[in-house]
């Protein structure tokens, strides 16, 4: 059987609680899905390499989980004449790929694709809660040591924490991506709660908050690693949930490499 990439990306969504949603950045963000989907590519985000890597492997549609044109909504037009927005146009048309935002409906698939991807990536699934997978009771350590093997069960080259290092962690929680400050200090204020590992952070709101917490004798733990690498493992844990709405179709993941160097 054949599909259209429009046939596929309707499949997707039908499959999601309450879809479709009236007002989503999940549309198509460039190329012409009436034509005949020939294998799937999945990523954290459709870069240029990603974008050369559908060409090499023969897939014509993108799924990106963010946004392809460095805004949240993909708008485009105060892009204007920028050289290097025109040469990614120019190599999308040439690719013939079709890129497709995953991200509202992604997030509205129970559970989270994206904390129980950075759960198996953390290997804490049988420490979450179940009921609360955000949740993990995990064997005691210093703040340094989870930092330090966080680290290191995700491969970064680094991380940034917040608080005493001597602080003992054993609570958990995990929110991946940049969810609002006030999510993230809800969490950390939770009695049950020693420590936050998350994506992104502004720099006046939760850290500061657990630096004013320690100080004040409620010693709580922060750990940031980046977006791209708290929601990442989570593009890879929904593959198996893609395949069951396009079983006939090659689905491929592949990584968005690091953009930072650390000096």
């Amino acid at each position: 059987m054949t599909l259209t990439i429009q046939q596929a990306i309707d499949l997707i969504i039908s499959a999601v609680p309450g879809a479709p949603f009236s007002d989503t950045v999940d549309t198509v963000k460039a190329g012409d899905p009436s034509q005949e989907l020939t294998g799937v590519i999945v990523t954290f985000m459709a870069t240029c390499e990603v974008i050369e890597q559908a060409m090499q492997l023969g897939a014509n549609l993108i799924i990106t989980h963010e946004p392809t044109f460095y805004n949240h909504r993909d708008s485009t037009d105060w892009l204007g004449q920028h050289a290097s927005y025109i040469a990614k146009r120019q190599l999308i048309e040439k690719s013939g790929v079709v890129i497709w935002r995953f991200h509202d409906y992604l997030h509205s698939l129970p559970p989270d694709s994206t904390s129980m991807g950075l759960l198996q990536a953390l290997d804490w699934e049988a420490q979450a809660l179940p009921d609360e997978p955000y949740f993990c009771m995990i064997a005691p350590m210093t703040l340094l040591e989870l930092g330090q093997r966080v680290k290191d069960r995700l491969g970064l080259s680094a991380i940034r924490v917040v608080g005493d290092l001597e602080t003992t962690c054993e609570k958990v929680c995990l929110l991946p991506g940049f969810p609002p400050a006030e999510m993230q200090i809800g969490a950390l204020g939770r009695p049950d709660i020693d420590v936050l590992i998350t994506g992104e952070i502004h720099e006046w709101e939760t850290s500061e908050y657990v630096r004013d917490a320690t100080h004040l004798g409620f010693p709580k733990g922060l750990i940031i690693i980046g977006h791209a690498a708290s929601e990442e493992p989570g593009m890879q844990w929904i593959i198996p949930w893609l395949r069951e709405r396009l079983p006939e179709v090659v689905i491929r993941f592949v990584p968005t490499s690091k953009v930072f160097h650390y000096l």
